[in-house]
């Protein structure tokens, strides 16, 4: 019976710690002079790509808002946007870890929306996760829990600022 019952309290803690270990695991780093020249956001398998000369350097499992189907229309629709955009700006004092700025909207965006009688919205990033949440890791994926931005992990996020520029174009796929 004691044995039994280490058993089961020995996978009782097993089970934690496996899911902690591969929240946190680290991946190998891209090297020091790794550049992207193109990102690519495959919504429908919750992909961020990495491009280099059309040849993947990281694929990254992401989270998005909470309505993912279609392209964002207007702001408060949790819509990520789709089509071809810039990464035109960043900002590390964002509320998340590290974001960089998607060019949405476009003229092309402002006008439908303002057709539509509504704000296109704005203020999309690809970021980290929000400050003080780091503890959550690769967790975070288990829901599509932001209002429309790409949200990676805060080391994830680290590295793609470290290896995409502003100005780098970002092409988001349904």
């Amino acid at each position: 019976m004691n044995t039994a019952i280490s058993v089961l309290l020995g996978l009782g803690l097993l089970a934690p710690l496996s899911v902690a270990l591969w929240a946190h695991l680290p991946r190998r780093p891209l090297p020091a002079d790794a550049r992207a020249d193109q990102v690519l956001l495959l919504k429908h398998e919750r992909r961020l790509l990495l491009l280099q000369d059309g040849a993947v350097l990281r694929e990254y499992r992401v989270a998005l808002g909470p309505q993912p189907r279609g392209h964002k229309q207007r702001e408060g629709d949790g819509r990520t946007p789709e089509g071809l955009y810039r990464l035109d700006w960043r900002n590390p004092r964002s509320r998340f870890h590290l974001s960089l700025h998607v060019s949405y909207p476009d003229t092309d965006d402002e006008a439908r929306a303002r057709t539509a009688g509504h704000p296109a919205g704005g203020a999309i990033m690809i970021h980290g996760l929000r400050n003080g949440s780091g503890w959550l890791g690769r967790l975070h994926r288990l829901s599509d829990w932001t209002q429309g931005c790409i949200a990676v992990t805060n080391t994830e996020i680290a590295e793609i600022w470290r290896v995409v520029a502003d100005g780098t174009p970002i092409e988001l796929r349904p």
